[in-house]
């Protein structure tokens, strides 16, 4: 009679708990509704872009993560440019309604501080999506980018420097110029800060609003060059 072969216990739980883990994981994919599962898709395609760019991911990545094949991502999404076009127009819709809502009136120069304060704020909140919308894509130029949401963003500010402007005696129209200018100013500050993270948040919109408003403080109704070029 052949008697029972002892089994190592050390070696065989960790095989079973590994069994267990992986059938465990096997059952809560299957248990994700397709409208999770686009979430899940969405939240690590718009890691990877932030980390590597557009051009730096794969299909064959996103799914990895994802603990799926190819095709799911696929089928969610039409490929990677349809992914990556659902994360752009995400974080422009995102920064947009920060920028419209914070700014809720009062003094001019009180309305510069709460629009200073929501790019910082998108930037300090949602860096990854910041980052995304930074970098150039040939996928942007179909579905918005960086340039054309500070574009709309200088729209929402376009009506309140046109009545500061009416207000001094200056030409209204002139205040899309002044509105990109301004918006402009901070988002390039933004990039830069979006690296350094000093000084403190509250600090760089002071000093911003500190150069808008004095500029604007001083504005000459008709500016004149001082150097030989006029043309």
């Amino acid at each position: 009679m052949m008697e029972p072969v002892p089994t190592d216990d050390s070696t065989a739980k960790p095989a079973r708990a590994a069994r267990a883990a992986k059938k465990e994981k096997r059952a809560a994919r299957r248990r994700m509704s397709g409208k999770e599962r686009r979430e899940q898709l969405l939240d690590i395609g718009r890691a990877l872009f932030a980390e590597r760019g557009f051009e730096g991911t794969s299909v064959e990545e996103i799914a990895a993560k994802a603990g799926v094949s190819k095709p799911v991502v696929y089928e969610h999404f039409g490929g990677k440019e349809g992914l990556y076009a659902v994360v752009i127009d995400r974080e422009m819709r995102q920064l947009l309604d920060m920028v419209t809502s914070a700014l809720t009136g009062g003094h001019p120069r009180e309305l510069l501080e709460q629009a200073a304060f929501a790019l910082l704020d998108y930037i300090d909140l949602y860096t990854d999506g910041f980052r995304i919308l930074v970098r150039d894509s040939p996928v942007a130029q179909s579905t918005g980018n960086f340039a054309s949401l500070i574009s709309d963003i200088a729209t929402q500010v376009e009506d309140i420097l046109g009545r500061e402007f009416k207000s001094r005696g200056f030409d209204p129209k002139l205040s899309p110029l002044y509105a990109q200018a301004l918006v402009g100013m901070v988002a390039l500050t933004g990039q830069w800060w979006l690296n350094v993270r000093k000084p403190k948040k509250a600090e760089v919109a002071a000093h911003l609003v500190n150069l808008a408003w004095h500029g604007l403080d001083g504005l000459e109704a008709k500016p004149r060059l001082i150097g030989h070029r006029r043309s």
